[in-house]
C-alpha cells in the first residue's frame, strides 16, 4: 500500500479527512508528532509525506518519497532546500487562507481609519472623547500580488466603495479590480494608492521589494499593510520612511525574524503597528487543509497531478 507520513502533532484530523475522501482502505497512514523523528523503516516506505517542516538533510535519506504537501501557502523553505530533487513534487496550501486573510485586512485598514483603538484607551481613563473617523469609500487600495486572497479582497472592498488596483503576473481581468498593472509598473500603482498591501511571494525578484526608494514613491498620506512575507521589506527603510513622514504608517502582520525580536525598532516607531502573524489563523486552519491534502490525495491515486502544484522556477 501506498505509505504517507502525517508528521505533525494535529495528525488526527487529517487522518480522518482521509477516510472521508474514501481513501483510507488505499494508504497505510503513519503519524509522527512534530518534536520526534522518524525511525529508519519510516524514512524507507514513505512516499507521501505532510509536515510542517523537516530537519535539513533528510529527505535525501527517503528514497521513495514522490510528493510533499506543505502546511502552508508559503514555500520557499522547501524550495532552498538541496535535498529536494526534481522527483519530489511539492504542492502548497494556496487558498486555504481566502476568508480569514481579507477579513483581518479590512480590520487593518478599519484600524487605520477609524478610532475604536483610541476609544478603548479613553475608556480606560474614562475620557470621553469624539473622535471623527477617516472614510474608506473613495479610496485606493494598491494590491501588490492579487492572487487568490487579493481576488477575494477585492471584491469585499468594492463593496466598501474603495478601487482596487494590483500588480500580478498575468494581465487577465479580475471582478471589482479596476485596472491590472505588470510588476515593472509596480511604481505606478504605489503613486495612487492610499494603502499599498503587500501579498506577494517571496522570490528573488521580491525579496526586499519595498526599499527607501519605493516608499518614496508612495504617497506621503499613504500607509504600507504587509500581510505577504516579511523579507519584502527592508526593515531599516521602513522605520526610516515612517519616522520622515514620507509614508503615513504601516501595519505588519510579517516579519523577517519571528517572533518579532523585543529590541526590534518596529516595536517602538510611532506609526507602525505590529500584529503578531495572524492574519491566517483560523479556528478551523486543519480541517481547511486537510480537505485540501484529502483532495490532493484522491488526485494522486488516480495518477492526477495535485492542487496547488508549486512552480520552483516562480518560487510559489
Amino acid at each position: 500500500m501506498l505509505s504517507v507520513l502525517l508528521w505533525l502533532d494535529e495528525a488526527e484530523i487529517y487522518r480522518q479527512a482521509l477516510a472521508r475522501a474514501g481513501c483510507a482502505d488505499r494508504v497505510e497512514v503513519q503519524t509522527l508528532p512534530a518534536a520526534q523523528q522518524p525511525s529508519a523503516a519510516q524514512l524507507a516506505r514513505t512516499e507521501v509525506l505532510l509536515a510542517r517542516q523537516v530537519p535539513p538533510g533528510l529527505l535525501a535519506n527517503m528514497p521513495r518519497l514522490r510528493w510533499i504537501q506543505a502546511l502552508t501557502a508559503g514555500v520557499e523553505h522547501w524550495i532552498s532546500r538541496p535535498d529536494l530533487h526534481s522527483g519530489i513534487a511539492l504542492s502548497c496550501a494556496r487558498g486555504t487562507h481566502r476568508l480569514q486573510m481579507p477579513e483581518n485586512i479590512l480590520g487593518a485598514l478599519f484600524h487605520l481609519t477609524k478610532p475604536y483603538a483610541q476609544a478603548t484607551l479613553d475608556q480606560r481613563d474614562r475620557r470621553w472623547v469624539r473622535r471623527v473617523s477617516a472614510t474608506l469609500a473613495g479610496k485606493t487600495l494598491g494590491i501588490l500580488g492579487l492572487g487568490e486572497i487579493g481576488r477575494e479582497l477585492a471584491k469585499k472592498a468594492s463593496a466598501l466603495e474603495l478601487r482596487v488596483i494590483g500588480t500580478r503576473r498575468t494581465p487577465e481581468a479580475l471582478p471589482q479590480v479596476d485596472r491590472i498593472y505588470p510588476p515593472e509598473a509596480t511604481d505606478e500603482v504605489l503613486a495612487q494608492s492610499d494603502f499599498v498591501l503587500l501579498l506577494l511571494p517571496l522570490t528573488p525578484q521580491t525579496d526586499a521589494i519595498m526599499n527607501a526608494a519605493r516608499f518614496r514613491a508612495m504617497r506621503r498620506s499613504a500607509y504600507l499593510l504587509n500581510f505577504g512575507r516579511g523579507a519584502l521589506v527592508v526593515d531599516a527603510d521602513l522605520v526610516e520612511a515612517v519616522r520622515a513622514k514620507t509614508i503615513a504608517g504601516a501595519v505588519l502582520d510579517v516579519y523577517r525574524e519571528e517572533p518579532l525580536p523585543a529590541e526590534h525598532a518596529f516595536w517602538v516607531t510611532e506609526g507602525i503597528t505590529v500584529l503578531p502573524h495572524i492574519g491566517g489563523l483560523d479556528l478551523h486552519r486543519d480541517e481547511i487543509v486537510a480537505a485540501l491534502f484529502a483532495d490532493n490525495m484522491r488526485r494522486y491515486l488516480a495518477g492526477e497531478p495535485p492542487a496547488e502544484l508549486v512552480d520552483r522556477v516562480r518560487g510559489y
